[in-house]
Protein backbone atom coordinates (compact mmCIF):
# COMPACT_ATOMS: atom_id res chain seq x y z
CA UNK A 1 0.00 0.00 0.00
CA UNK A 2 1.11 4.01 -0.98
CA UNK A 3 1.68 6.04 2.04
CA UNK A 4 -1.87 7.31 2.83
CA UNK A 5 -0.49 10.37 3.96
CA UNK A 6 0.14 11.41 0.11
CA UNK A 7 -2.59 9.51 -1.32
CA UNK A 8 -4.88 12.60 -3.69
CA UNK A 9 -8.11 10.20 -2.98
CA UNK A 10 -10.75 11.91 -1.30
CA UNK A 11 -13.20 9.19 0.67
CA UNK A 12 -16.32 10.35 2.84
CA UNK A 13 -16.41 9.82 6.42
CA UNK A 14 -19.25 9.44 8.71
CA UNK A 15 -19.15 9.55 12.63
CA UNK A 16 -22.45 7.42 13.68
CA UNK A 17 -23.49 8.62 16.84
CA UNK A 18 -27.31 7.74 18.50
CA UNK A 19 -28.01 11.54 19.04
CA UNK A 20 -25.72 13.43 16.04
CA UNK A 21 -24.39 12.46 12.73
CA UNK A 22 -20.98 13.87 11.75
CA UNK A 23 -20.07 13.71 8.27
CA UNK A 24 -16.46 14.96 6.75
CA UNK A 25 -14.19 14.10 4.23
CA UNK A 26 -10.34 13.50 4.47
CA UNK A 27 -7.55 13.20 1.94
CA UNK A 28 -4.21 12.43 2.26
CA UNK A 29 -5.28 10.90 6.06
CA UNK A 30 -6.41 14.91 6.78
CA UNK A 31 -10.26 16.42 7.12
CA UNK A 32 -10.59 18.21 4.47
CA UNK A 33 -14.06 20.51 5.19
CA UNK A 34 -15.27 21.22 8.67
CA UNK A 35 -17.34 18.62 10.13
CA UNK A 36 -21.53 18.61 8.88
CA UNK A 37 -23.76 17.60 11.55
CA UNK A 38 -27.46 16.22 11.57
CA UNK A 39 -29.33 14.61 14.40
CA UNK A 40 -28.96 10.97 13.83
CA UNK A 41 -33.19 10.24 14.22
CA UNK A 42 -32.35 6.73 14.87
CA UNK A 43 -35.49 5.70 16.59
CA UNK A 44 -36.89 5.84 12.99
CA UNK A 45 -35.48 4.22 9.82
CA UNK A 46 -36.72 6.54 6.86
CA UNK A 47 -35.53 9.60 8.95
CA UNK A 48 -32.08 8.08 9.84
CA UNK A 49 -31.16 6.90 6.06
CA UNK A 50 -32.36 10.25 4.58
CA UNK A 51 -29.96 11.85 7.10
CA UNK A 52 -27.18 10.24 5.75
CA UNK A 53 -28.14 10.99 2.80
CA UNK A 54 -28.48 14.27 3.35
CA UNK A 55 -25.23 14.47 5.04
CA UNK A 56 -23.01 12.85 2.40
CA UNK A 57 -24.46 15.35 0.19
CA UNK A 58 -24.32 18.43 2.08
CA UNK A 59 -20.47 17.16 2.31
CA UNK A 60 -20.02 16.41 -1.68
CA UNK A 61 -21.33 19.81 -2.46
CA UNK A 62 -18.38 21.42 -0.70
CA UNK A 63 -15.85 19.49 -2.45
CA UNK A 64 -14.27 20.27 -5.77
CA UNK A 65 -13.29 16.63 -7.01
CA UNK A 66 -15.27 13.31 -7.06
CA UNK A 67 -15.11 11.27 -3.84
CA UNK A 68 -13.86 7.61 -4.48
CA UNK A 69 -15.75 5.48 -1.35
CA UNK A 70 -17.67 5.82 1.63
CA UNK A 71 -15.58 4.45 4.45
CA UNK A 72 -17.24 4.52 8.47
CA UNK A 73 -17.65 2.61 11.93
CA UNK A 74 -21.14 2.27 13.01
CA UNK A 75 -21.40 0.79 16.49
CA UNK A 76 -23.28 -2.63 17.28
CA UNK A 77 -23.15 -5.79 15.84
CA UNK A 78 -22.96 -6.25 12.00
CA UNK A 79 -21.78 -8.49 8.35
CA UNK A 80 -19.45 -5.43 8.15
CA UNK A 81 -18.21 -7.48 5.02
CA UNK A 82 -21.69 -6.81 3.06
CA UNK A 83 -22.57 -3.87 4.91
CA UNK A 84 -25.41 -4.75 6.65
CA UNK A 85 -25.98 -3.54 10.58
CA UNK A 86 -28.41 -5.40 12.76
CA UNK A 87 -28.79 -7.09 15.85
CA UNK A 88 -29.11 -4.95 19.53
CA UNK A 89 -28.49 -1.81 18.66
CA UNK A 90 -29.23 0.44 21.95
CA UNK A 91 -28.26 3.38 20.14
CA UNK A 92 -29.85 2.48 16.83
CA UNK A 93 -33.20 0.44 17.39
CA UNK A 94 -34.80 1.22 13.97
CA UNK A 95 -31.58 -0.92 12.65
CA UNK A 96 -32.62 -3.86 15.13
CA UNK A 97 -33.98 -6.42 12.50
CA UNK A 98 -31.11 -5.59 9.71
CA UNK A 99 -30.73 -3.04 7.33
CA UNK A 100 -28.53 -3.40 4.54
CA UNK A 101 -26.87 -0.42 4.88
CA UNK A 102 -23.61 -0.39 2.82
CA UNK A 103 -25.58 -1.48 -0.73
CA UNK A 104 -28.19 1.09 0.05
CA UNK A 105 -25.32 3.76 -0.04
CA UNK A 106 -23.49 2.38 -2.36
CA UNK A 107 -26.62 2.49 -4.80
CA UNK A 108 -27.13 6.45 -3.79
CA UNK A 109 -23.93 7.14 -4.41
CA UNK A 110 -22.34 5.10 -7.07
CA UNK A 111 -19.07 4.93 -4.73
CA UNK A 112 -18.15 1.51 -2.76
CA UNK A 113 -19.11 1.66 0.76
CA UNK A 114 -16.77 0.04 3.49
CA UNK A 115 -17.97 -0.11 7.05
CA UNK A 116 -16.24 -1.57 10.13
CA UNK A 117 -16.32 -1.63 13.90
CA UNK A 118 -14.62 1.58 15.70
CA UNK A 119 -12.23 -0.70 17.96
CA UNK A 120 -11.45 -2.65 14.44
CA UNK A 121 -10.73 0.94 12.72
CA UNK A 122 -8.92 2.63 15.73
CA UNK A 123 -6.27 -0.81 15.88
CA UNK A 124 -5.87 -0.17 11.71
CA UNK A 125 -5.33 3.43 12.13
CA UNK A 126 -3.06 2.91 14.56
CA UNK A 127 -0.89 0.23 13.20
CA UNK A 128 -0.53 2.07 9.25
CA UNK A 129 -0.55 5.42 11.09
CA UNK A 130 0.39 5.86 14.43
CA UNK A 131 1.89 3.61 17.33
CA UNK A 132 3.26 0.65 15.52
CA UNK A 133 5.06 2.60 12.67
CA UNK A 134 6.40 5.07 15.51
CA UNK A 135 7.87 2.54 17.53
CA UNK A 136 9.25 0.52 14.54
CA UNK A 137 11.11 3.62 13.50
CA UNK A 138 12.26 4.65 16.68
CA UNK A 139 13.22 0.87 16.85
CA UNK A 140 15.27 1.31 13.73
CA UNK A 141 16.51 4.48 14.96
CA UNK A 142 18.47 2.97 18.35
CA UNK A 143 19.69 0.21 15.90
CA UNK A 144 17.84 -2.19 16.77
CA UNK A 145 16.69 -4.96 13.87
CA UNK A 146 13.61 -5.98 15.93
CA UNK A 147 10.54 -4.70 13.94
CA UNK A 148 6.88 -5.38 14.94
CA UNK A 149 3.57 -6.13 12.39
CA UNK A 150 0.93 -7.55 14.72
CA UNK A 151 -0.95 -5.03 17.24
CA UNK A 152 -3.87 -5.08 19.49
CA UNK A 153 -5.93 -1.42 19.31
CA UNK A 154 -7.99 -1.39 22.78
CA UNK A 155 -10.50 2.12 23.00
CA UNK A 156 -11.53 2.62 27.06
CA UNK A 157 -15.24 4.43 26.80
CA UNK A 158 -18.61 3.43 26.65
CA UNK A 159 -17.16 -0.01 26.27
CA UNK A 160 -14.06 -2.12 26.06
CA UNK A 161 -13.49 -2.14 22.30
CA UNK A 162 -10.84 -4.14 20.72
CA UNK A 163 -9.04 -4.41 16.97
CA UNK A 164 -6.28 -6.71 15.66
CA UNK A 165 -4.07 -6.13 13.10
CA UNK A 166 -2.32 -9.44 12.15
CA UNK A 167 0.51 -8.82 9.32
CA UNK A 168 -0.55 -5.54 8.99
CA UNK A 169 -3.98 -6.52 7.95
CA UNK A 170 -6.90 -6.30 9.98
CA UNK A 171 -8.44 -9.48 11.34
CA UNK A 172 -12.38 -9.02 11.01
CA UNK A 173 -12.67 -12.56 11.69
CA UNK A 174 -15.23 -14.72 9.90
CA UNK A 175 -18.47 -13.55 11.65
CA UNK A 176 -17.48 -9.66 12.00
CA UNK A 177 -17.05 -10.67 15.28
CA UNK A 178 -13.18 -9.96 16.88
CA UNK A 179 -14.66 -9.17 20.24
CA UNK A 180 -13.16 -8.48 24.08
CA UNK A 181 -16.56 -7.00 26.20
CA UNK A 182 -17.75 -10.75 26.44
CA UNK A 183 -14.44 -12.10 28.22
CA UNK A 184 -14.54 -13.10 32.14
CA UNK A 185 -14.71 -10.34 34.74
CA UNK A 186 -11.48 -11.14 36.78
CA UNK A 187 -13.08 -10.12 40.24
CA UNK A 188 -16.98 -11.50 39.79
CA UNK A 189 -17.78 -15.00 37.99
CA UNK A 190 -19.95 -15.19 35.47
CA UNK A 191 -19.73 -11.13 34.79
CA UNK A 192 -18.07 -9.43 31.08
CA UNK A 193 -15.02 -7.55 31.73
CA UNK A 194 -16.73 -4.91 29.95
CA UNK A 195 -18.42 -3.96 33.44
CA UNK A 196 -14.70 -4.07 34.95
CA UNK A 197 -13.52 -1.22 32.07
CA UNK A 198 -16.02 1.38 30.93
CA UNK A 199 -16.94 4.69 31.90
CA UNK A 200 -19.68 2.80 34.27
CA UNK A 201 -17.16 0.77 35.86
CA UNK A 202 -15.34 3.62 37.34
CA UNK A 203 -17.96 5.41 38.14
CA UNK A 204 -19.08 2.55 39.86
CA UNK A 205 -15.90 1.55 41.76
CA UNK A 206 -15.35 5.06 43.17
CA UNK A 207 -19.14 4.65 43.88
CA UNK A 208 -18.16 1.87 46.39
CA UNK A 209 -14.88 2.87 47.79
CA UNK A 210 -16.25 6.25 48.83
CA UNK A 211 -19.51 5.19 49.94
CA UNK A 212 -21.34 7.66 47.86
CA UNK A 213 -22.85 5.41 45.75
CA UNK A 214 -25.83 8.39 44.68
CA UNK A 215 -22.54 10.85 43.33
CA UNK A 216 -23.53 12.24 39.47
CA UNK A 217 -19.42 12.12 38.97
CA UNK A 218 -17.80 11.32 35.53
CA UNK A 219 -14.33 9.63 35.02
CA UNK A 220 -12.47 13.49 34.17
CA UNK A 221 -14.32 14.24 37.71
CA UNK A 222 -13.25 11.28 39.46
CA UNK A 223 -9.48 11.74 37.92
CA UNK A 224 -9.44 15.86 39.12
CA UNK A 225 -10.72 14.33 42.87
CA UNK A 226 -7.66 11.91 42.66
CA UNK A 227 -5.64 15.04 41.48
CA UNK A 228 -7.02 16.87 44.25
CA UNK A 229 -8.10 19.30 42.39
CA UNK A 230 -12.05 18.41 43.10
CA UNK A 231 -13.27 17.58 46.37
CA UNK A 232 -14.10 14.11 47.06
CA UNK A 233 -12.41 10.79 47.85
CA UNK A 234 -8.54 11.02 46.46
CA UNK A 235 -7.80 6.98 47.46
CA UNK A 236 -11.48 5.64 46.02
CA UNK A 237 -10.50 7.57 42.67
CA UNK A 238 -7.28 5.93 42.43
CA UNK A 239 -8.25 2.93 43.33
CA UNK A 240 -11.04 3.00 40.70
CA UNK A 241 -9.07 3.84 38.02
CA UNK A 242 -6.23 0.94 39.86
CA UNK A 243 -8.96 -1.70 39.14
CA UNK A 244 -10.34 -0.83 35.89
CA UNK A 245 -6.51 -0.93 34.81
CA UNK A 246 -6.18 -4.58 36.41
CA UNK A 247 -9.23 -5.60 35.13
CA UNK A 248 -8.28 -4.40 31.68
CA UNK A 249 -4.70 -6.28 31.98
CA UNK A 250 -6.21 -9.46 32.80
CA UNK A 251 -7.92 -9.79 29.82
CA UNK A 252 -5.35 -8.13 27.81
CA UNK A 253 -3.12 -10.77 28.54
CA UNK A 254 -4.99 -13.57 27.32
CA UNK A 255 -5.60 -11.89 24.16
CA UNK A 256 -1.71 -10.91 23.60
CA UNK A 257 -0.78 -14.22 24.45
CA UNK A 258 -2.59 -15.52 21.13
CA UNK A 259 -1.36 -12.24 18.99
CA UNK A 260 1.66 -11.84 20.25
CA UNK A 261 2.40 -7.88 18.90
CA UNK A 262 2.34 -4.49 20.64
CA UNK A 263 -0.33 -3.13 22.67
CA UNK A 264 -2.26 0.52 21.76
CA UNK A 265 -4.66 1.83 24.10
CA UNK A 266 -6.98 4.94 23.46
CA UNK A 267 -9.98 6.89 24.69
CA UNK A 268 -10.56 9.61 27.16
CA UNK A 269 -10.03 7.57 29.95
CA UNK A 270 -6.38 7.15 29.21
CA UNK A 271 -5.69 10.88 30.74
CA UNK A 272 -6.18 8.88 34.18
CA UNK A 273 -2.84 6.76 32.70
CA UNK A 274 -0.63 7.17 35.97
CA UNK A 275 -3.45 5.57 37.73
CA UNK A 276 -4.45 3.04 35.18
CA UNK A 277 -0.90 1.80 33.97
CA UNK A 278 0.56 0.36 36.59
CA UNK A 279 -2.07 -1.68 37.43
CA UNK A 280 -2.53 -3.08 33.72
CA UNK A 281 1.08 -3.31 33.58
CA UNK A 282 1.50 -5.21 36.79
CA UNK A 283 -1.56 -7.82 35.53
CA UNK A 284 0.48 -8.16 32.51
CA UNK A 285 3.83 -9.16 34.24
CA UNK A 286 2.24 -11.46 36.51
CA UNK A 287 2.70 -14.97 37.29
CA UNK A 288 1.04 -18.01 37.14
CA UNK A 289 1.78 -21.72 38.46
CA UNK A 290 1.51 -25.20 37.33
CA UNK A 291 -0.30 -27.98 39.24
CA UNK A 292 3.12 -29.35 40.07
CA UNK A 293 4.05 -25.80 41.46
CA UNK A 294 6.24 -24.54 38.64
CA UNK A 295 6.20 -20.57 38.21
CA UNK A 296 5.68 -19.31 34.66
CA UNK A 297 4.79 -15.54 33.50
CA UNK A 298 0.87 -15.00 32.96
CA UNK A 299 2.19 -13.62 29.31
CA UNK A 300 5.33 -15.40 27.49
CA UNK A 301 7.16 -12.34 26.46
CA UNK A 302 8.55 -9.72 28.74
CA UNK A 303 6.54 -6.33 28.76
CA UNK A 304 7.54 -2.86 28.68
CA UNK A 305 6.03 0.65 29.15
CA UNK A 306 6.53 2.07 25.75
CA UNK A 307 5.96 5.32 26.98
CA UNK A 308 8.97 5.22 29.43
CA UNK A 309 11.93 6.16 27.86
CA UNK A 310 14.23 3.78 29.52
CA UNK A 311 11.92 1.11 29.01
CA UNK A 312 11.92 1.75 25.92
CA UNK A 313 15.61 2.01 25.35
CA UNK A 314 16.26 -1.55 27.33
CA UNK A 315 13.02 -2.79 25.02
CA UNK A 316 14.99 -1.66 22.00
CA UNK A 317 18.47 -3.19 23.00
CA UNK A 318 17.06 -6.73 24.18
CA UNK A 319 19.41 -8.81 25.08
CA UNK A 320 21.18 -8.98 21.47
CA UNK A 321 24.45 -11.32 21.76
CA UNK A 322 26.62 -13.72 18.85
CA UNK A 323 26.34 -17.21 19.12
CA UNK A 324 28.77 -19.06 17.50
CA UNK A 325 27.49 -21.54 14.84
CA UNK A 326 28.74 -25.57 15.73
CA UNK A 327 31.57 -26.66 14.15
CA UNK A 328 32.67 -23.67 12.54
CA UNK A 329 34.29 -20.30 13.53
CA UNK A 330 31.20 -18.49 12.24
CA UNK A 331 28.59 -16.41 14.30
CA UNK A 332 25.29 -15.11 14.09
CA UNK A 333 23.46 -13.08 15.87
CA UNK A 334 20.69 -14.22 18.63
CA UNK A 335 18.11 -12.20 20.59
CA UNK A 336 16.82 -14.45 23.10
CA UNK A 337 14.32 -11.88 24.59
CA UNK A 338 10.84 -12.63 23.58
CA UNK A 339 9.37 -8.57 24.09
CA UNK A 340 6.42 -7.20 23.60
CA UNK A 341 5.06 -3.44 24.32
CA UNK A 342 2.08 -0.79 25.69
CA UNK A 343 1.64 2.23 24.44
CA UNK A 344 -1.00 5.08 25.05
CA UNK A 345 -2.26 6.28 21.55
CA UNK A 346 -0.71 9.76 20.46
CA UNK A 347 -3.04 10.25 17.69
CA UNK A 348 -6.26 10.06 20.05
CA UNK A 349 -9.37 7.24 19.24
CA UNK A 350 -11.02 9.67 17.40
CA UNK A 351 -8.13 10.30 14.65
CA UNK A 352 -7.11 6.89 15.06
CA UNK A 353 -10.43 5.83 13.81
CA UNK A 354 -10.57 8.32 11.04
CA UNK A 355 -6.90 7.22 9.74
CA UNK A 356 -8.45 3.47 9.85
CA UNK A 357 -11.66 4.17 7.93
CA UNK A 358 -9.40 5.88 5.03
CA UNK A 359 -6.56 3.73 4.96
CA UNK A 360 -8.83 1.34 5.23
CA UNK A 361 -11.09 2.05 1.99
CA UNK A 362 -7.97 2.99 -0.07
CA UNK A 363 -6.62 -0.33 0.70
CA UNK A 364 -9.85 -2.28 -0.74
CA UNK A 365 -9.87 0.12 -3.93
CA UNK A 366 -6.11 -1.08 -5.10
CA UNK A 367 -7.52 -4.58 -4.33
CA UNK A 368 -10.44 -4.14 -6.61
Amino acid sequence: MTDFRTDSRIVLTLDAGGTNMVFGAMKGGEYIIDPITFPANSHDLDLCLGTMVKGFEAVIEKLSERPVAISFAFPGPADYPNGIIGGYLPNFPSFRDGVALGPFLQRKFGVPVFINNDGDLFAYGEALGGTLPEVNAKLKALGSAKSYKNMLGYTFGTGFGVGMVVNGELNRGDNSCVETFCLPHKKYDGVIVEDGVSVRAVKRVYGELSGDKDHEFEPKDIYDIAEGKTPGDAEAAKKAFAEMGEVAGDAMATAVTLTDGLIVIGGGITAARKYLMPSLLAELRSKMKTLGGEELNRVQMKVYDLDDEAQFAEFARGEQRELKVYGSDKTVSYDPQKRIGVAISKMGASKAISVGAYTFALDQLDRM
